[in-house]
């Protein structure tokens, strides 16, 4: 469909042979907002990394509207702080994809980065070593590099995690913008009030999709108890993965699972 920006069909991503997301269908419209949500190992941050390409699809497929351009923001412990580097350098790798690895950077790059910086409440840090920042400005720092990437698809994985209250309202907005401006956006949260507040469409994954749609509807109590049931079940018997096994999780909930088919295709 013209205004799909990306689709799974029957879709298991995991690692060793260890599925951690199973049997995702749908579709994500160009230009929504969403949240990924669910209990820690439920397979949100490997979806992600399924999506930019980190990660070869165990089974299904993940189709990606041609020439859609991807900016990934990986989880900040997976970042090398210890690196001698500046925060303009930092930033500056948001260029990559336009000048490539050795490319000089023009004057209009230089501009460019300088309204990165100071959209992100950074102005002045260019010459920051990285070590030097805390959390919260890592993550403007890191929020700077994806808005010079100038992607159409946008994937964000726990963004908000661990840095202080202004930060995350001052990254929000930069998130908010990106929507304005038509992008599509994925975000990994935890936190459901600050979702239900900034986010239309959820999905909520329990390693396979427990509800997809508008937030309000994705987030209802009834779902989330699902979820946190799937959850528990596949920690009691995670390495089964076939039709046996998902029966016997659509006869414990057929609630949920119900939801969950006939409401992923309006994400």
């Amino acid at each position: 469909m013209a205004d799909t920006c990306l689709s799974f069909e029957n879709l298991t991503l995991g690692y060793n042979s260890h599925p951690a997301v199973h049997h995702l269908n749908g579709s994500v419209r160009k230009g929504s907002l969403m949240a990924v949500v669910g209990a820690n190992g439920s397979g949100k941050s490997t979806l992600l990394k399924g999506i930019v390409g980190v990660l070869k699809p165990m089974s299904g497929r993940i189709s990606i509207t041609p020439g859609t351009r991807i900016a990934y923001l990986p989880q900040q412990s997976e970042i090398d702080r210890s690196f001698p580097a500046r925060v303009v350098d930092l930033v500056a790798l948001g260029l990559w994809p336009k000048r490539g690895l050795l490319g000089r950077i023009s004057a209009e790059d230089r501009r460019r980065l300088s309204e990165a910086l100071m959209a992100v409440g950074l102005g002045g840090f260019e010459g920051r070593p990285i070590d030097t920042l805390s959390g919260g400005q890592m993550q403007r720092a890191l929020f700077a590099r994806v808005l010079l990437q100038d992607a159409d698809l946008i994937l964000l994985d726990e963004p908000f995690n661990a840095i202080d209250a202004k930060t995350v309202r001052d990254l929000l907005e930069v998130v908010r913008r990106w929507h304005g401006e038509g992008r599509t956006v994925m975000v990994v949260a935890h936190d459901l009030e600050m979702v239900r507040e900034n986010f239309p469409d959820s999905l909520l994954l329990a390693r396979r999709a427990v509800a997809w749609g508008p937030t309000s509807t994705a987030l209802h109590p009834q779902q989330l108890l699902a979820a946190r049931r799937f959850d528990e079940a596949w920690h009691e018997d995670a390495p089964w993965c076939g039709d046996e096994h998902e029966h016997k999780h659509e006869h414990k909930h057929p609630h949920a699972h119900d939801h969950a088919q006939h409401s992923h295709n309006h994400a």
